[in-house]
């Protein structure tokens, strides 16, 4: 059993699963959250040591005239080519894990006794569900996530084939979870589904606490 006082959630799904939803949702339900795409952004803030080895990685084509990076451009890059998105990965994954520990850190000294969600698209490719009490997976229909996919970022259907096939499957990940909340309906569904698994979650913290 982990020394932590709280119960470290992994959060993971793909792209336009509906995983932002879902986090909104358990942040509603007082969840204490910790968004690896919040901290992404964070560490390639200009200036910051991650930013300047993307720039001296990609050139300053990736910026922006206010210098932050023009995410929709280096997306499209390191999308399209397997090398550069290892590259990128290998800059901005030590950094973001640096800072998601200091968060970490910083809840385990404070006691907070609930949950914490750890939010991050690829806990299972980068080995972090070994690091987390419990595994939570995203899942949506392929097709659902398709459509949604070519009108949030406004792609055609061939671009947005090939993002998420970037990915490692949906239903590969699922494989690894200790539970399955499936986004494909309204948000209304996939609310409720949030709720069982929050209590679930909840009650299995409770029990932990007091076999402390």
């Amino acid at each position: 059993m982990s020394d932590r006082p709280f119960l470290l959630v992994g959060l993971t799904g793909g792209i336009a699963s509906g995983k932002s939803t879902v986090t909104r949702q358990l942040a509603e339900l007082h969840c204490r959250v910790i968004d690896a795409d919040v901290l992404a952004r964070e560490v390639v803030a200009p200036g910051e040591p991650a930013w300047r080895a993307i720039v001296e990685a990609f050139g300053v084509k990736v910026l922006r005239e206010d210098r932050t990076l023009d995410r929709p451009r280096l997306g499209a890059i390191v999308f399209a080519d397997p090398a550069a998105r290892r590259q990128l990965e290998a800059i901005t994954h030590p950094a973001i894990a640096l800072r998601r520990a200091v968060l970490l850190a910083q809840l385990a000294a404070e006691g907070f006794p609930g949950l914490v969600i750890q939010d991050t698209p690829l806990l299972i490719e980068v080995g972090g569900a070994a690091s987390v009490d419990r595994v939570v997976v995203v899942y949506a229909d392929p097709a659902v996530q398709l459509e949604r996919l070519v009108r949030r970022d406004r792609l055609n259907e061939v671009e947005a084939r090939r993002r998420i096939a970037s990915q490692m499957p949906l239903a590969e990940k699922v494989r690894h979870a200790h539970y399955v909340i499936d986004a494909s309906g309204t948000r209304e569904e996939t609310a409720g589904q949030v709720r069982a698994v929050h209590a679930a979650l909840s009650a299995e913290q409770e029990v932990r606490r007091r076999a402390r």
